[in-house]
């Protein structure tokens, strides 16, 4: 799948067929991750694969009761890891440095779920302090978003978007 393709046929889906995820494709799509771009390079994150039922459970009662995430077959977590991104950029990197190259990690895997034919839904809806626990993180260790990914059982609509002309503005100096 070419990428804007790839981009066009990306969909939050919430309902997953059962039928497991194959190691191959978990594995091309987390090395699209590890290409995305990070601050310093450091690529201060972790994904954590999610594959058994008592976790994912847990971790859909994390996230406020969304039931579908435990549905998937597999939920990746991402977390930002702090003292990766700390120890060059400071403050700063621990803040905000590593967020933003767990997001881009993020963003690189759901394209790259789409161009498997797989679906994804970006969560960032949860107790942060529960999920920490819930997968025994260190305390370096931020989770930013839970991604179900599975086989869609379900095709849904695209919501509507602003036009571009709404999104973007032009600096005149």
């Amino acid at each position: 799948m070419e990428l804007f393709e790839a981009i066009d046929h990306r969909h939050s889906i919430r309902a997953y067929r059962p039928t497991p995820v194959e190691r191959s494709k978990i594995e091309t799509i987390v090395a699209a991750a590890r290409l995305a771009p990070s601050a310093g390079d450091l690529q201060a994150y972790l994904i954590l694969i999610a594959e058994r039922s008592e976790a994912k459970a847990h971790l859909a009662e994390a996230a406020l009761g969304q039931a579908f995430i435990a549905e998937a077959p597999i939920v990746l977590v991402f977390f930002a890891d702090t003292r990766r991104s700390e120890k060059r950029y400071g403050e700063r990197g621990a803040g905000l440095f590593c967020v933003q190259d767990a997001t881009l990690a993020a963003a690189y895997v759901q394209l790259a779920a789409t161009a498997q034919d797989l679906g994804s839904c970006w969560v960032g809806a949860f107790d942060e302090a529960r999920v920490a626990a819930i997968l025994a993180a260190p305390a370096h260790l931020r989770p930013i978003a839970l991604m179900p990914i599975g086989y869609p059982a379900e095709a849904p609509a695209r919501p509507a978007r602003r036009p571009v002309s709404e999104l973007i503005r032009y600096e005149r100096f």
